[in-house]
Parts: structure tokens; C-alpha cells; sequence
């Protein structure tokens, strides 16, 4: 569960990662290695949430000039396995160094936890959402799902992660606390009452659509791509030209003139000779 949140906090559209998000290759191979560690008598060793945001920060590209009073855009991430590489080679180097580790105070690491989960919150939407409650309209941030979404859907989409976080957290603290992955569950039956709420549109800007939504919508765009397709094949279909009858009784043969076509109709008359 750790993992899968993780990847998917790290994968969101906010991070413009170019690379795909492979959820089904990492479950893959943490299970494998999940089984390894448990034969071999070795902690689980996974994404860690607060660990993998600030790298992400880390990593973030910004334009180097702004305008005065503007904050720099970002750009991107530099997206390498150079950091990662060096990170898991000093984990397990950090195995060799416990004696020289156990003389770091506690509270030293304690803080550096809580100033890593605090600089992890900028540039989640959530928490952007959340401090729209106390900030005046003018001065908003020009955030684009602002620009797509009135303001009060926000807030009560916000409200309902607030209030189903709370519940968590309390479940979480209590004897109970040994369902909470069933409560994680849970929340999936809340995300699909939420399409009954709110328009597909808004659930793109403020959260993602369901991947079972997101497949139905790529299939009706494909059959109405194939659709007009076929229908720009097709030959055109034209009237058939009109055809002029003329009565062969009308007609009179003179060896000199050549043909003479009289009509013997009241209404018109009209004659053809050469």
C-alpha cells in the first residue's frame, strides 16, 4: 500500500514526469522482493512517501529570470536513475556505520523528518485546496484548476478529503486501527460516489478520472474517429441525371432536312432540325 501510494503521488500530472508510471512492474518486483527479505530474515523495504516527494523537489526544474513580484515557472523534472542509484549504495553502506550513526541525537532526526514532511506539502494539490479556505479571491494563486472549476466545488471536494482523512486518522489511533487497510479500501467506494456528484470535467482538473472512465471515453473517441473514417471512404452517392423523353410518334424523317422534331402538345411547342 505504501508503494502504490507513493507512486501514485509521485506520477500526478503536477510533476510533468515524461516517462510512464509502470504500477503493475513495481508491485511486481516489491512482491519478489518482499518474499526475499521475509526467507532471509531482512526488513520490507519500500517507497517511503515524505522520502520520494523530496527527491522529486529535489529534481525540480525552474525558469533561472522572473519578472519582479513573480514566483520562477516550473519546468520539469531532471528525470535520472544517477540519485537513485547513489541513495540505495549509501543505505546500504549506512548498515556498516551504526556505531558511528547511534551518536546522531534522536530529536535531530525527529526534526529532519518534520521539515522534509513540511517542504513536501508545497506543490500538493490538496494542500493548495486547503489553504484556499483562508485566502481572500484576489489574492488566489493562479492555479489552473481555478480557471475550470467554480470555487465551491472545490471547497466541497476539498471538505470530503478533509473529513475522510480525519476519519482515518482517528480509526488509526484507536484500537481499531488493526482494519485500517480496510478502511483504505473503503475509500474506493467513496471515489466512485463522487461521480455522482461531481461532472467529469471537474474530476479531471481536481483529481483523476477512474481508469475504467478514462477507457470508455478513449473507446468513444476511437469509434468516432473510425466512424468519420469510413463515412470519408464511401464514394459520393449522386442523383441520377434527368433524361428527356421525346415521343418517336413526333418525330418525321425528310431525306433533304435531315430530322424534324415537332410536338404536338398544346402547352409547348418547340422544334429541332438540321
Amino acid at each position: 500500500m505504501d508503494q502504490q501510494i507513493t507512486a501514485v503521488i509521485v506520477n500526478r500530472k503536477e510533476n510533468k514526469l515524461r516517462k510512464a508510471a509502470g504500477y503493475h512492474l513495481d508491485l511486481f518486483w516489491v512482491g519478489i522482493l518482499m518474499a526475499l527479505c521475509s526467507f532471509m530474515g531482512l526488513p520490507w523495504y519500500v517507497a517511503a512517501t515524505v522520502i520520494s516527494i523530496a527527491h522529486i523537489d529535489s529534481l525540480k526544474m525552474e525558469t533561472e529570470t522572473s519578472a519582479p513580484g513573480e514566483q520562477p515557472q516550473f519546468l520539469g523534472v531532471r528525470e535520472q536513475r544517477v540519485t537513485g542509484t547513489i541513495v540505495f549504495i549509501l543505505t546500504g553502506i549506512s548498515v556498516f556505520l551504526a556505531p558511528i550513526l547511534k551518536y546522531i541525537p534522536m530529536p535531530v532526526l525527529y526534526g529532519v523528518f518534520l521539515y522534509m514532511g513540511v517542504a513536501s506539502l508545497n506543490g500538493i494539490q490538496f494542500w493548495e485546496r486547503c489553504k484556499l479556505f483562508l485566502m481572500p479571491a484576489k489574492h488566489q494563486p493562479d492555479h489552473a484548476f481555478l480557471r475550470h472549476v467554480p470555487l465551491r466545488r472545490i471547497h466541497l471536494f476539498t471538505l470530503v478529503q478533509i473529513l475522510c482523512l480525519a476519519v482515518l486518522w482517528i480509526l488509526k489511533s484507536t484500537v481499531a486501527a488493526i482494519i485500517f487497510p480496510v478502511m483504505i479500501l473503503g475509500l474506493i467506494i467513496v471515489r466512485r460516489l463522487l461521480d455522482l456528484v461531481f461532472s467529469q470535467h471537474d474530476l479531471a482538473w481536481i483529481d483523476n478520472i477512474l481508469p475504467e472512465k478514462e477507457k470508455k471515453e478513449t473507446n468513444k473517441k476511437k469509434k468516432r474517429r473510425k466512424g468519420a473514417h469510413e463515412d470519408s471512404d464511401k464514394e459520393p452517392q449522386f442523383p441520377p441525371p434527368s433524361v428527356i423523353k421525346i415521343p418517336m410518334e413526333s418525330v418525321q424523317t425528310d431525306p433533304q432536312n435531315g430530322i424534324h422534331c415537332t410536338s404536338r402538345k398544346r402547352s409547348s411547342s418547340w422544334s429541332y432540325s438540321f
